[in-house]
């Protein structure tokens, strides 16, 4: 049974929120809290709150307990950018992006062949 959770327009650019979801991927998700704690990065808090409403969805939803669950996906996509514009000389003005990004968790309680290949 796969559930899933999901965060949209998180203000954090997608390339950095993969960086810390890499982490994470295919471990359970009491050793998946565990180094979200202790990583030392921005986007680690909205992670860390999609899986445990990933958790609860599967706790309260489905009724399967929190020690077989297992994180099979998790990936964020772009989301709407916000385009500021900033000073420059002679007049003119430059363009600035500001990315924001969806992130997705989903946890199951099987645990996928891709994930169990990449560890063996």
């Amino acid at each position: 049974m796969k559930v899933r959770a999901r965060a949209t327009h998180v203000r954090q650019s997608p390339f950095k929120v993969r960086r810390v979801l890499d982490l994470i991927r295919g471990l359970p998700v009491s050793e998946a809290e565990t180094i979200l704690a202790f990583t030392n990065r921005r986007a680690t808090e909205p992670i860390d709150k999609v899986l445990k409403s990933a958790i609860a969805n599967a706790e309260h939803n489905h009724s399967i307990d929190k020690e077989e669950l297992i994180v099979s996906e998790c990936y964020a996509d772009e989301g709407p950018t916000l385009r500021r514009f900033k000073a420059r000389a002679r007049g003119r003005g430059t363009r600035i992006d500001k990315r924001t990004s969806h992130i997705t968790v989903v946890v199951s309680d099987e645990i996928p062949d891709r994930v169990e290949g990449a560890r063996a």
